[in-house]
C-alpha cells in the first residue's frame, strides 16, 4: 500500500477564470489547493494555511507577487518554500528578478500549457515530499 502526502498549494491568481481552471486542475490531482486573489491575501495565508508550495502571479493587487517574493525571502520559515511564478510578464529582466528573489520557476502564461504546468508542480511536490 502506497502513502501519498496530500500537499497544500498556494494558489495566489488574481484573474477569476485562470484561477478556477487552475483550481478543478489542482484539485484533481489531489492537491489541497488554497487561494489567495493579491499579494496580502497570500501572505496572510502563508502563516496560517502553511502551504508546501506556492503557484505565484506577479502582477497582483494591493502587493506585487515580486513584494510578495521579497517578504518570504526575509522569513527563514519560509525561504525554502518552493515557489513557481506564473505570469504574463515574460521580459528576461523579470524572469531574473523572479529567480533572483528566491522561485524555483517562472513560467509565462502565454508559453506553457495547463498540463505541463500541472506536471512541474507534481515534479515540486515530490521532491519536497522525499526531502521532508
Amino acid at each position: 500500500m502506497e502513502f501519498i502526502l496530500i500537499m497544500k498549494v498556494l494558489l495566489v491568481e488574481d484573474d477569476k477564470f485562470l484561477r478556477t481552471v487552475l483550481e478543478k486542475k489542482l484539485l484533481n490531482e489531489g492537491f489541497e489547493v488554497i487561494i489567495a486573489e493579491d499579494g496580502e491575501e497570500a501572505l496572510q495565508k502563508l502563516v496560517r494555511e502553511r502551504p508546501g508550495i506556492i503557484l505565484l502571479d506577479i502582477v497582483l493587487p494591493k502587493r506585487s507577487g515580486f513584494a510578495v517574493l521579497e517578504e518570504i525571502q526575509r522569513d527563514p520559515e519560509f525561504r525554502s518554500l518552493p515557489v513557481i511564478i506564473l505570469s504574463n510578464l515574460g521580459q528576461r529582466e523579470d524572469v531574473e528578478k523572479g529567480i533572483s528573489l528566491g522561485a524555483v520557476d517562472y513560467f509565462v502564461k502565454a508559453k506553457i500549457s495547463l498540463d505541463e504546468l500541472l506536471n512541474k508542480i507534481k515534479d515540486y511536490a515530490k521532491s519536497e515530499q522525499v526531502v521532508k
